[in-house]
């Protein structure tokens, strides 16, 4: 009985292995025959929808027959336009169309008729693509007649402006991911950046004006750099150049807290409905998703425009600080209104904006020549450290796109490494069953042998 149980065991182990064998041939022989992954494609990010689907039907079909576009909670694109041709257009090329009433040309209308009213401190206004309308805030420092001067002047472009009060202010938010002082405040570093000869930091316009000394905050930390050049009111970025010209080791990673980073990987435009995150010393790492583009705050300093809209809270000593999604760059922090208690709204500059005016491009370790706005790591976020490390130009650890394990490489099913893993597994079974079938032999051929001997 126990010798034929042994069979059956031996029998069903080299059944299964015979069958990995031919299962793992299978997997091998599909692996090559299937089309190998573009190792040159960039990471799938919505910050490169605006330039794929939803982008180019909005260029293609023009302002007067569209009004923007963003991406679904499934991340796919939809389109607002305002007759059923454009629409067809938009479900022929693989996106959502929605009719809507009003045409982009009509919302930017709206936006320059309240551009042109006189300035109000503490509003904003921004387009709002899903709901057709503009919508414009205004702040607990708005007193009730200025309110009510505002609410004659949209009342008198139509009925799809939307009035509404917000709770707090809307100031410049200082700080950021990691601190940098000087006697204009504290403020944070947001990108590193460079024009091929220095290296500088791209932070927020409103942190000091041109001439500004930037120092670190720890003790013992030197000069970090002179702010060159900048824009605000109006935008609101401005370059710290590096007191030694040269940003050091991990530029390409921003602060998220903890002693933590992540690596950017380029820079690129946000999507209404994307997914994003800001980092700052205030509050730390926070997300969110981008609620407008376009946007005007009436700052108590001045007016800002062409800002996104996302609500994202911050906090004062937030600004500057860096705003990515899945390892894109997309701007810097500008200011907002509320906190993150009870939640806001927060304001942002456009990278590619800030560095196309600067003549600058996000450092890429490798890559020189890489032109600003194009896909390519970007900044450390301050002071020529990286997160955690105790001195300029150290390296950190990171959280990125390029963290992927050999383990999640392995088992990928378009690779031959499972096929090949369960191949040799099968072969060692196989031999394991047979070495173990002539021990069995031997030893019985021995006690028979000495049975009979004796």
């Amino acid at each position: 009985m126990r010798h034929a149980r042994r069979r059956i065991v031996r029998r069903v182990a080299r059944l299964a292995a015979v069958g990995g064998l031919l299962l793992g041939g299978t997997m091998v022989t599909r692996a090559v025959a299937s089309e190998p992954p573009d190792a040159s494609a960039a990471p799938r990010t919505f910050a490169q929808t605006p330039s794929g689907a939803g982008g180019d039907l909005v260029s293609r079909l023009g302002t007067g027959r569209t009004a923007g576009h963003w991406v679904d909670s499934e991340g796919r694109p939809v389109v607002a336009v305002t007759d059923e041709r454009a629409a067809e257009a938009v479900r022929r090329a693989g996106a959502t169309a929605k009719r809507v009433r009003h045409s982009m040309s009509e919302l930017r209308s709206a936006a320059s008729t309240l551009r042109s009213a006189p300035r109000v401190a503490g509003t904003a206004w921004a387009l709002d693509y899903r709901s057709n309308e503009v919508v414009v805030r205004g702040d607990r420092t708005v007193s009730g007649s200025d309110w009510s001067r505002l609410t004659a002047v949209a009342e008198g472009i139509g009925g799809f402006v939307r009035m509404e009060r917000t709770e707090g202010a809307f100031t410049t938010r200082l700080n950021g991911a990691e601190p940098i002082l000087s006697t204009a405040g504290r403020c944070s570093a947001g990108f590193n950046v460079t024009d091929g000869t220095s290296d500088f930091i791209l932070t927020a316009g409103h942190c000091g004006p041109t001439g500004s000394v930037w120092f670190g905050d720890r003790p013992g930390d030197g000069q970090v750099g002179r702010t060159v050049a900048g824009s605000f009111p109006g935008d609101d970025f401005s370059l710290v150049e590096y007191a030694n010209g040269k940003a050091g080791d991990g530029a390409d990673v921003v602060a998220v807290g903890d002693g933590k980073g992540v690596r950017i990987t380029g820079a690129g435009e946000p999507a209404v409905g994307q997914r994003v995150f800001r980092s700052g010393s205030t509050s730390g790492l926070r997300d969110g998703r981008v609620t407008a583009l376009d946007a005007t705050v009436n700052y108590p300093e001045g007016t800002v425009t062409g800002l996104i809209e996302t609500d994202v809270c911050a906090e004062p000593g937030d600004s500057g600080g860096p705003m990515f999604s899945e390892g894109v760059a997309l701007g810097v922090t500008s200011g907002g209104s509320g906190d993150c208690a009870k939640g806001g709204t927060t304001f942002f500059q456009p990278l590619p904006e800030a560095m196309a005016s600067l003549g600058v491009r996000l450092i890429v370790p490798g890559r020189e020549g890489a032109a600003a706005g194009t896909s390519a790591p970007a900044g450390q976020a301050p002071g020529t450290r990286a997160p955690g490390a105790s001195g300029a130009g150290a390296p950190a650890p990171v959280a990125g796109v390029d963290g992927s394990t050999l383990l999640a490489r392995l088992t990928d099913r378009r690779n031959i490494g499972p096929g090949l893993l369960v191949v040799a597994g099968s072969l060692v079974a196989l031999v394991a069953t047979r070495w173990i079938r002539e021990e069995q032999d031997r030893k019985a051929y021995r006690r028979r042998y000495s049975a009979t001997w004796g």
